[in-house]
């Protein structure tokens, strides 16, 4: 039962698991969650803003687990450890913000809080009155008398995400101006070509200019001495530590891509470092109710499913996957089909965290790029195979989502299959020699009879690998 505008329930669970959820269609805007920690009021600083582009905090009581398709719908999730929660913090914020829109033009936006042990549903408030607001309070979990409550609030933002972000304390990075483009310079009148018999010869050089003696560069005024004369701009003594830089604003940008626009570079928003994540989450839909009608809803439900979640003899098991070339020739593939799981720290710099068989782990089906090697990557095309518990991707739905460590992140959905299709080419990375490009490929192959889906992928792409058979 929905929760009324400024009401609250408790939260016995020690742990939960908040759902924010929207009706996807044609025009909605993309809905982000996000949380803030709070200690009377305000943050204490950045670090307890937790969202798409800082996924922990750094206690690790509150995660961003990130968005997953539900058959028409769309979720956004957060994990908050509330036995974990610092003292100090009293109140956990629970807001949303919407990307190329408003939250007028998001149908059935709404917040759950579930026990994260068992996923039983504590508390739900629908949103009711949105209109011209890109940001929204939708819920608290705050502290009374040493116990946990959650109130639905339903505070809108028409200043967005950056606005309610920092009415709560956060300092915000004001996106930089786009700069003008220089004037082309005026085309010169080609010179005269020299006669075919003669090679042109340069005038002498003229004898260079002494240069001017080179002035001291500028010095801020240190402080004056114990004896009264001006002390010297030297480094702090052994022993006592710099003053610290002052912390860097929260950057809140993030690229979505689309037919219309399917590719962004990596380098351009500084995500050529560090650990890159790749995320595949996805849920069966239809394939799903077709699933639930012969094995019975609640029973799938019991299970905490994400689409049809079943012992081994009838699950869904979708792999992500990987075909990488490197810039010395080598090249292969990860997947988990004979536990071909990669390595993140020697070639080929890609490693895949594991292999959800059934789609129950709520984070989905993770790789991670070792980007501090990318001068050593050529191209990587990122991919998902149907293994087992469905004839084709026809019916499924997901989303794919690449969180470079620096920089902003990077998602796409998959458009709807209407082929016979078990392997889908999600997105192509490639290293022209001054860019790491990402390209959305979104690309849906049938494969030839008798031919695998990795071997089809790899045709369409022009890997040129051997393959032999292999299984789990």
């Amino acid at each position: 039962m929905s929760m009324l505008k400024g009401s609250n329930v408790p939260v016995p669970a020690p742990a939960v698991r908040v759902e924010l959820g929207w009706q996807t269609a044609p025009g909605t805007p993309d809905v982000d969650a996000s949380a803030l920690l709070l200690v009377s009021g305000k943050v204490r600083d950045d670090g307890d803003f937790v969202f798409y582009n800082q996924a922990a905090h750094a206690s690790g009581a509150v995660r961003h687990d990130g968005k997953r398709p539900a058959g028409g719908a769309m979720t956004d999730s957060l994990t908050v450890a509330l036995d974990s929660v610092e003292p100090a913090v009293d109140t956990v914020v629970l807001a949303a913000s919407a990307d190329g829109g408003t939250f007028g033009s998001v149908p059935g936006l709404h917040v759950r809080v579930l026990d994260a042990a068992n996923g039983a549903e504590i508390a739900r408030f629908d949103s009711q009155d949105a209109g011209a607001e890109t940001a929204f309070v939708l819920g608290e979990l705050y502290r009374r008398q040493g116990a946990w409550k959650f109130r639905a609030v339903g505070q809108g933002y028409a200043t967005g995400l950056a606005g309610l972000a920092t009415d709560f304390g956060i300092s915000v990075e004001d996106p930089a101006p786009p700069q003008p483009a220089p004037p082309a310079p005026a085309p010169a009148a080609p010179a005269p070509p020299p006669p075919p018999s003669a090679m042109p010869t340069p005038p002498p050089a003229a004898p260079p200019a002494p240069a001017p003696p080179m002035a001291p560069p500028p010095m801020a005024p240190a402080p004056p001495s114990p004896t009264g004369q001006p002390a010297a701009a030297f480094p702090p003594p052994p022993g006592q530590p710099a003053p610290a830089p002052a912390p860097s604003p929260v950057r809140l940008t993030k690229v979505t891509l689309t037919k219309d626009a399917p590719a962004v570079s990596l380098t351009k928003q500084g995500g050529t470092s560090g650990a890159m994540r790749v995320n595949l989450n996805w849920n069966s839909g239809t394939a799903g109710k077709r699933l639930g009608k012969k094995l019975g809803f609640k029973a799938m439900q019991a299970m905490g499913a994400r689409g049809a979640l079943l012992p081994p003899s009838g699950e869904l098991d979708l792999d992500l996957c990987a075909l990488y070339e490197l810039t010395d020739g080598a090249a292969g593939v990860i997947h988990p089909l004979g536990n071909n799981f990669g390595s993140l720290h020697a070639p080929p710099y890609i490693q895949l965290d594991g292999d959800d068989r059934t789609g129950a782990v709520a984070a989905g089906e993770n790789m991670t790029i070792n980007l501090d090697h990318q001068a050593r990557i050529k191209r990587i095309l990122i991919f998902v195979t149907v293994y087992a518990g469905a004839r084709s991707f026809e019916g499924l739905s997901a989303t794919v989502t690449l969180q470079p460590q620096h920089g902003a992140p990077v998602d796409f959905s998959l458009d709807a299959c209407t082929v016979p299709s078990k392997v889908c080419a999600l997105a192509l990375i490639t290293n022209t020699g001054s860019e790491l490009v990402v390209q959305r490929e979104a690309r849906y192959l049938v494969p030839e009879p008798g031919v695998s889906p990795q071997r089809t992928i790899d045709n369409a792409y022009g890997w040129g690998l051997d393959w032999s058979p292999a299984r789990k």
